[in-house]
């Protein structure tokens, strides 16, 4: 093992984890067990990952909060209780401190601290990680945790440093907060962040705009105080519902607070009472439970139309102004193609007097001004102006730094055409580096503390495979690259997810321009997703190749 040290603003360590949210600190405790030198390098000012930076209003999980945390230590999962089904991120940050403190993670954390490079040495087979200080940490593992949804989608929006009033973005929300009572606000995005926010922003704001090009469906998330006894209770189940998420497509499984395995039959077979009873019992349960009904809603058109009309059908019923209903009923996309949002009093908002909708389609944002936005040759003025404009998902984070491998090839560049692993963790010519939830398995498709947890194993037995067979490092092999990508393909074009692509879906890449529009996930579930590690372990790391001493 190296041992850490500094020496010429450089130190040598066996391994460096990139990030400090959910994956870094869950990767940092797992390789401590290796007895390994190790650091968490974290560009924030502390901990938190998304749960960090994301402090908009109305930010929370759309997870239960009983089934929102880690699994590896029963004495965790045991201590920690929630106020709130669904718990909000002051919550969530406060549960991630609590975790770092119980484990003493932060004495082997380094925040403020941005990426500039990381580029393989292919003679000492290390990564040499330079910070934007022109710190220098060599590894031979480098581990990256920098999230599926941590890297910004740029505004691409004339004059947006013209404007002289206020301006937020919710993926850097002030820590302090933000008052808009009495103020004119507008809103850019009506994703998931924007449906999070724009109830609370309505309660101070004297008028809000929301400039909207697509309407998401979005459905109740029926949140309310923990029940302390119905947690109690849930508490001693957790042995099988961890097991039940490793065995579900999105690796949760709570109905209305009830730990269930998701159904196997078709909504086709269902006669249209019970469909209609069966979607109903999912929209008073709350939250995301759609994805564990019929078992067929998201490659079968025809049965997934019952569940987009039923949708539809919600959310035209809470709507008063009849334009106002017609521009915020999705119609251009399959409902759970894109990420089902969940809402708590989302459309009734557009029933208050002085909220209203922008539509982009018929009059896109020409430019920010002084005062505000132009549209149809007219500004709007505001006093404060939100873009909740979205991520530029899963590959965005690691092609925003220069990550260079063997040969000095750029990942970006060998990723130009869409990004290419096997098993979602690692890209040949990329030794020793692993992408925790990296695209080409479920990440952010499911419920992301499993798909992190389950990431790090994989990870931990790739390094504990390379240590016990004295090599120097562990990377795929091209075929074996190859055939997992083009599966990643197969899986997307037997779904509907590909029919989102006009409606601009991070799933596909497609809501950033300039990007390939491939699929960025592993579509076949995370219970299919696990079987298939399980296998390649068991045949003794099938598609990996080591390098060994000496060679």
């Amino acid at each position: 093992m190296q041992e850490a040290g500094a020496a010429n603003g450089s130190c040598n360590l066996d391994a460096v984890i990139i990030g400090a949210g959910m994956a870094g600190l869950c990767a940092l405790h797992q390789v401590r067990k290796l007895n390994m030198s190790v650091k968490v390098l974290e560009g924030g000012s502390d901990l938190g990952g998304t749960w960090f930076w994301n402090r908009y209003p109305g930010c929370r999980c759309d997870i239960d909060s009983v089934e929102y945390s880690y699994s590896f230590d029963n004495e965790l999962q045991q201590e920690w209780s929630w106020s709130e089904r669904y718990a909000a991120q002051p919550e969530i940050l406060a549960y991630m401190n609590w975790v770092a403190k119980k484990l003493n993670l932060r004495s082997d954390m380094e925040f403020n601290t941005w990426i500039k490079s990381t580029h393989f040495d292919e003679g000492s087979e290390t990564w040499a990680v330079t910070t934007d200080t022109g710190e220098v940490i060599t590894c031979r593992y480098l581990i990256m945790a920098t999230g599926c949804l941590s890297a910004p989608k740029k505004i691409d929006i004339k004059g947006t440093d013209n404007f002289a009033g206020e301006t937020y973005y919710t993926y850097k929300w002030p820590h302090e907060g933000v008052d808009f009572t009495g103020k004119r606000v507008a809103i850019v995005g009506a994703g998931s962040s924007a449906i999070q926010a724009i109830p609370l922003i309505a309660k101070e704001a004297s008028e809000l705009k929301v400039f909207m090009r697509t309407a998401n469906y979005s459905v109740p998330l029926q949140n309310c105080p923990t029940d302390k006894e119905y947690e109690a209770d849930y508490k001693k189940r957790y042995s099988e519902v961890r097991k039940m998420q490793r065995q579900t497509f999105g690796g949760f499984v709570n109905v209305g607070g009830v730990p269930r395995m998701p159904r196997t039959d078709s909504a086709l077979d269902a006669t249209p009472e019970e469909r209609e009873a069966e979607f109903e019992y999912r929209w008073e349960s709350g939250g995301l439970c759609y994805y564990t009904s019929y078992a067929d809603l998201a490659v079968n058109i025809n049965a997934n139309n019952h569940l987009s009309d039923f949708i539809r059908k919600k959310i035209r019923n809470k709507i008063d102004d009849p334009r106002l209903r017609d521009l915020l009923t999705p119609t251009e996309f399959p409902a759970l193609t894109k990420r089902l949002c969940a809402d708590t009093g989302y459309y009734e908002t557009y029933n208050l007097d002085h909220v209203d909708i922008v539509n982009l389609k018929e009059t896109p944002i020409e430019e920010i001004t002084e005062m505000g936005i132009l549209v149809g040759g007219e500004v709007m003025e505001f006093d404060c102006i939100v873009f909740a404009t979205g991520f530029d998902a899963v590959t965005g984070a690691l092609n925003n730094m220069d990550i260079r491998g063997r040969g000095g090839v750029a990942l970006k560049d060998t990723w130009a055409d869409g990004p290419s692993t096997y098993l979602g963790l690692m890209t040949t010519g990329f030794p020793n580096l692993f992408n925790v939830a990296g695209p080409g398995s479920t990440a952010s498709l499911t419920h992301a503390i499993p798909c992190d947890e389950h990431q790090v194993e994989l990870v931990i037995a790739c390094i504990e495979r390379v240590e016990a067979a004295n090599a120097k490092s562990i990377e795929p092999i091209q075929a074996a690259e190859d055939l997992w990508t083009q599966h990643v393909n197969d899986v997307a074009n037997m779904t509907l997810f590909p029919r989102a692509e006009r409606a601009n879906s991070w799933y596909l890449g497609a809501n950033v321009p300039g990007k390939a529009c491939k699929p960025l996930l592993y579509l076949g579930g995370f219970d299919q997703y696990v079987k298939k590690i399980d296998e390649v372990i068991d045949n003794d790391f099938e598609g990996f190749a080591l390098s060994q001493m000496g060679n």
